[in-house]
């Protein structure tokens, strides 16, 4: 019973964390509790909950401060983008991409298989937010995956078509102006967690965010 109290009071810990954006915490916290990214692990299913959306922020935070701490879970974390998983990627592909962006070291080793994950629909939205978090930061890491990218400015569903031109934003590839101008007056919707916060907007505008600096 005491373990079972302990468990809850560093969940109500970490979710009360999550919920102020007080990501350096989150951090600190992970040096005083080695549970503390086992906790996260339980909040990277539904993509259209703030709250869970911190949480993959969160683990990358946690993955710069204490990388053994994450380490363990990066199996896991794969597992879940097979779709034998039965988890449909859940944020798993995110929660990759922003480890990679806050301490490339240690998913390293198995980016050459992360961005094969594009070929699977269940994985896509989630991987190219995962793309574009660590292209923000490594720009030159998985430049074989931008002509896959671009594929999806083309696609039927608009929140792949938003999450593509945002994430080709953060690489700004050549050719990109071309492949954007079909874009930039499309008004169709599109959920993106952005700065902390999850909101919605329009491929156009990312589009347009994305062509910024551009000629």
């Amino acid at each position: 019973m005491k373990a079972l109290a302990s468990r809850r009071a560093l969940r109500e810990q970490i979710v009360a964390l999550l919920q102020a954006g007080d990501f350096p915490a989150l951090a600190a916290l992970a040096g005083q509790e080695a549970g503390v990214a086992g906790q996260l692990m339980n909040y990277l299913f539904d993509p259209t909950r703030l709250l869970h959306w911190r949480a993959v922020e969160g683990m990358g935070y946690v993955a710069a401060a204490q990388p053994e701490q994450v380490r363990k879970h990066i199996n896991r974390l794969l597992w879940q983008l097979n779709e034998d998983s039965g988890s449909f990627g859940w944020l798993a592909a995110a929660a990759l991409g922003e480890i990679a962006r806050r301490h490339l070291p240690l998913v390293e080793d198995i980016l050459p298989m992360f961005y094969g994950f594009l070929g699977n629909p269940f994985a896509r939205m989630t991987m190219l937010w995962g793309l574009g978090r660590l292209w923000e930061v490594h720009p030159e890491v998985l430049d074989e995956a931008i002509p896959l990218v671009f594929d999806f400015l083309k696609d039927p569903d608009p929140q792949m078509r938003g999450l593509a031109a945002w994430c080709l934003g953060r690489v700004k590839p050549p050719g990109l102006a071309e492949a954007l101008s079909g874009l930039v007056g499309d008004d169709a919707p599109v959920e993106l967690y952005d700065r902390e916060q999850l909101g919605c907007t329009t491929v156009g505008n990312l589009a347009r965010e994305a062509l910024g600096g551009q000629d």
